[in-house]
């Protein structure tokens, strides 16, 4: 009888920072050789059209067509990318998935669908103003998220 493995959730975006964490996470959790605790989930939230011209739906039916292609284009490279770094890493046993719609959503919704113990994000380093504005994926998911929320930061570069 095949034993339940939980759900580790590694969120990415097209950002070196999300890349970092996810790396982060397969150099301590994933390492070759060792059995594993958990069953490796890569997720992509691919934002909407409507969502980055806000509700109006300002823009002609031509420039959503290109915005979308656009964002799918680069949901697709960001998961490719991350299927390299799984692949150089030497872990195999892992799935990929593409979302559309607001990154705080669609992780909240993945954890509960997954039943994940845990959700690996990177963070953009924001400063409080950058963080207050724009808002944080990370800040949202660990307060609202229901499960452990691990926020993986890039060491600063000592000059």
């Amino acid at each position: 009888m095949a034993k339940n493995i939980p759900v580790m959730l590694v969120a990415v975006d097209e950002s070196e920072h999300s890349f970092y964490a996810l790396e982060w996470t397969l150099d301590h959790f994933f390492a070759p050789n060792v059995s594993h605790s958990f069953k490796l989930h890569v997720i992509h939230a691919r934002p909407s059209p409507a969502s980055l011209l806000g509700m109006g739906g300002i823009g002609s039916g031509e420039f959503v067509t290109i915005l979308e292609t656009d964002l799918k284009r680069t949901a697709t490279r960001t998961i490719e990318k991350a299927k390299a770094i799984c692949r150089d890493k030497s872990v195999d046993n892992v799935s990929m998935e593409i979302v559309e719609g607001d990154p705080r959503n669609v992780l909240c919704d993945a954890v509960e669908r997954n039943r994940a113990p845990i959700l690996v994000l990177g963070s953009h380093g924001y400063g409080v103003v950058k963080r207050a504005v724009l808002g944080s994926v990370s800040d949202y998911c660990a307060h609202h998220a229901h499960c452990t929320v691990m926020i993986v930061k890039r060491p600063k570069l000592k000059h």
